[in-house]
């Protein structure tokens, strides 16, 4: 039976792993450019591109959370429709209501 190690505390590194990968080959030429325009070999270059993925999905649901709660939160119908719209364009994106003002 395999033994679990501890969770490492927050900010602290792990080790790295060597881990291979099959992306496309558009995909492939992309983070090839971006490896060139910042001086990044192949491997740093996704990487630094997998980090900021991350991050972005991090971000965003603390933005739907945050959305959330406020829709919750409201009491003035005005208020709360507006937090609704909020609500709805954190899950499925600026375009999700038509005619919308912020577009």
């Amino acid at each position: 039976m395999a033994s679990r190690s501890k969770p490492l505390p927050r900010g602290a590194r792990a080790k790295a792993i060597r881990q291979s990968v099959t992306i496309p080959a558009p995909l492939a030429a992309e983070v090839r450019r971006v490896g060139k325009e910042r001086h990044l070999t192949m491997s740093r270059a996704l990487v630094a591109l997998a980090e900021r993925g991350v991050q972005a999905e991090r971000e965003a649901k603390e933005n739907l959370q945050a959305a959330y709660r406020r829709f919750l939160k409201e009491q003035e119908p005005s208020k709360k429709e507006e937090a609704g719209k909020d609500l709805i364009r954190a899950i499925f994106g600026t375009d999700a209501i038509a005619q919308d003002p912020l577009r």
